[in-house]
């Protein structure tokens, strides 16, 4: 059985749009393109057809996983997350203990994370180190390029 896909209700939004728009828009413009290159003749050496069979196959690939997220989704402001540790939905503040800086992350989904808006993935290497951790507590996330030392200082929803 799937997990649960827990989203933001933006998150959640901006999925439904894409998915619409890949049905909508992209799957009739690749079966115009299958049709253009199928009226070119023989189908068995031609790059066109080749081509977009292919983008065919990658997109009814994306649309069954969109479908699949989208039917196990959560959404987080609708949930009974407790707000006392470091969970999905949650907004973090730390004091990095290495440079002296505090900085501000919203532990989200990886298909909504966006490190230039704050929006960390809890499958990332510091999201993963985040999770289930205390206000007050410090500690060290090993990442490619080092460890990082975080003191929790805050946690809210």
């Amino acid at each position: 059985m799937s997990k649960n896909a827990y989203l933001s209700r933006e998150g959640y939004e901006r999925l439904i749009k894409e998915l619409k728009h890949l049905k909508q828009v992209r799957r009739p413009e690749i079966s115009r393109q299958i049709g253009e290159a199928r009226a070119h003749g023989d189908i068995s050496e031609n790059a066109e057809y080749d081509a977009a069979k292919e983008a065919q196959g990658h997109l009814e690939r994306k649309i069954y996983m969109m479908e699949n997220k989208l039917s196990r989704a959560r959404i987080i402001e609708d949930e009974q997350i407790p707000d006392d540790k470091v969970y999905i939905g949650a907004v973090v503040e730390l004091k990095d203990l290495d440079r002296g800086r505090e900085l501000r992350y919203t532990m989200v989904d990886e298909e909504e994370a966006d490190y230039a808006q704050g929006k960390i993935s809890v499958s990332a290497p510091v999201g993963r180190g985040l999770l289930g951790r205390e206000v007050g507590e410090t500690i060290s996330i090993k990442v490619p390029s080092g460890i990082l030392r975080y003191k929790i200082l805050k946690i809210s929803r």
